[in-house]
């Protein structure tokens, strides 16, 4: 018996399964939380030089603030004050001809900065002084959370397929928690870096074993439903994080309140059944056994299970699957390999183009809470034509016209006046279809790998992704240089993550692979034998089967 026939016979998307998706859901709320979290936290209100040093002795006696600060200040070219620099004295005659400040001698500021709290109470910038010559590590912080979920990634996943997906999954909701909350007591940037590091490194662990953990609990034509669901969690954090940042304009504050449903996640942890793919993967039936009983009692299905023996379940894969894999076997075969590559430099495409585009929420003509707004609820429509998408056309080509579609979108922006309407319009396209392909490759990815490896698989995968999120703040660092040197760095890899994809086997209604043999062809010989039942099917016309 196949764990698919097992699975499909107990009802393989019951009340089980839809308390598993529920329960994960509040956990990956806080992910986009987080991940998007420095657009707000790392914000640089408007600021400039404390000119109180000007007024040691009252020279100002009745000016007002815009009278002073014309005195004090050289005007930037849209007439408000230079946000780095100040006059070395009091400059009286710019009160009658304020046009005359060009070649006046100026300074840096000497006694810090005073900012515009009208947007925000406080961010970090605001915190620890971190503009001018320091504005570069606002877009750090953001590197240095997603460096920490690139390295997260792969422990996780290494972890999860050695473990379980279950106490790997509590590591992180704990561990992610208390990095998160610790960082608001942090007395420097350097102790604040170095937390928002580690916040990356456990938070990630919850969405790669999720993920995993879903798909393996489901069957195969529920497989695209749960990722869409899954993938739900994401728009509507990502949606939410525009109102909550709206509200609570305190950078602290605001990192206590996107933290806060890890609470409620610990909580629910209890209920979270670990993964009898996993199970029976690893030899473990009688445990195997366990949870298929509770599925089936849970779905009203319990005559399936009890002809079932715990010992009948290692029948289900090959003993081979009871050894301890690790990420060499990635590449230890040539299928497998190249497997790898592809999926590997489709992840790290796709991110970077992603973020690149979500990180960039103020190039595009509207408030920073709105196009938070729209670039999140974008998502809700994109995810729900992928699902329709992914049994209409299949997976690869879903992925590669998602890609494609992105690439054009950022192309036509380059061409686009920055002040025109047009190139917000464009921009939410874009980023819809970036949602699209991100949402794909997570399904496909699942599906690809088998399940000895699928843990392994998506932690390498997510490894590289979150490299290409680390790269994104530094590619829109690029447009200081060029004003569109982002925009075509971000179309080139979109394009190229749409080639690539067109290089992947199609996995649409087709069994999980379980072993490596599954993949390379040595045992049942899985895609090939798939691809060819696929083309026997269309020359005599029968309707398409849930191969296995």
């Amino acid at each position: 018996m196949k764990f698919e026939d097992l699975i499909t016979e107990i009802n393989g998307f019951g009340r089980f399964q839809k308390m598993i998706l529920c329960i994960s859901f509040v956990g990956r709320f806080t992910i986009p939380c987080h991940f998007l979290l420095s657009n707000f936290i790392a914000a640089i209100p408007p600021h400039h030089c404390n000119i109180s040093t000007l007024d040691d002795e009252g020279i100002f006696g009745n000016l007002t603030q815009e009278e002073r600060l014309t005195v004090s200040i050289p005007a930037q070219d849209d007439g408000t004050p230079a946000s780095c620099h100040m006059f070395s004295f009091p400059q009286f005659h710019l009160l009658a001809n304020s046009s005359s400040d060009t070649e006046l001698p100026v300074v840096q500021c000497q006694n810090g900065w005073e900012y515009d709290n009208s947007t925000f109470i406080s961010t970090l910038a605001t915190q620890w002084d971190l503009v001018c010559d320091n504005k570069g590590l606002n877009k750090a912080v953001a590197t240095i959370f997603f460096v920490g979920v690139m390295f997260g990634a792969a422990f996780f996943g290494g972890m999860s397929d050695r473990f379980g997906r279950k106490p790997m999954l509590l590591v992180s909701y704990i561990s992610g928690m208390a990095f998160a909350l610790a960082s608001i007591f942090s007395s420097s940037f350097i102790m604040f870096a170095v937390l928002r590091f580690f916040s990356g490194f456990t938070i990630t662990g919850i969405v790669i074993i999720s993920t995993v953990l879903n798909m393996e609990w489901v069957d195969i034509k529920h497989r695209r439903l749960v990722c869409i669901i899954d993938s739900m969690a994401w728009a509507v954090g990502s949606t939410s994080l525009s109102l909550i940042a709206f509200c609570i304009r305190d950078w602290r504050l605001l990192t206590v309140a996107v933290t806060s449903p890890l609470l409620l996640s610990t909580i629910l942890w209890w209920w979270v059944p670990e993964s009898a793919r996993w199970l029976i993967a690893n030899g473990k039936g009688d445990k195997a056994h366990y949870y298929l009983h509770k599925c089936a009692v849970m779905n009203r299905k319990e005559e399936v299970i009890s002809r079932i023996k715990p010992e009948a379940l290692s029948l289900i894969v090959t003993d081979e699957g009871k050894k301890n894999y690790s990420y060499l076997d990635l590449v230890r075969t040539p299928k497998m390999r190249r497997l790898a590559l592809l999926t590997g430099t489709i992840w790290f495409c796709v991110a970077t183009m992603t973020y690149g585009i979500s990180l960039n929420i103020t190039g595009f003509g509207l408030n920073i809470y709105l196009t938070q707004f729209v670039y999140g609820a974008i998502e809700v429509p994109s995810k729900l034509i992928v699902y329709y998408l992914l049994e209409k056309i299949g997976r690869c080509k879903t992925e590669a016209g998602a890609q494609l579609l992105a690439g054009i979108s950022l192309m036509i922006n380059i061409f686009i006046p920055k002040d025109w309407v047009g190139r917000t319009v464009v921009a939410v396209l874009g980023k819809g279809f970036a949602v699209a392909a991100f949402c794909t490759i997570v399904l496909y990815t699942s599906e690809l790998y088998p399940t000895v490896l699928r843990q392994n698989g998506m932690g390498y995968n997510s490894f590289l992704g979150r490299l290409g999120v680390s790269v994104a703040p530094l590619v829109l660092l690029l447009d200081s240089f060029w004003g569109h040197f982002s925009q075509t760095i971000l179309c080139s890899v979109a394009l190229i993550a749409s080639v690539v994809a067109w290089q992947l086997p199609e996995t649409r209604d087709r069994c999980l692979p379980e072993t490596i043999e599954d993949v390379e062809g040595t045992g049942k010989n899985f895609f090939k034998e798939n691809e060819k039942q696929e083309d026997e099917e269309k020359i005599t016309m029968k309707e398409p089967t849930e191969n296995c």
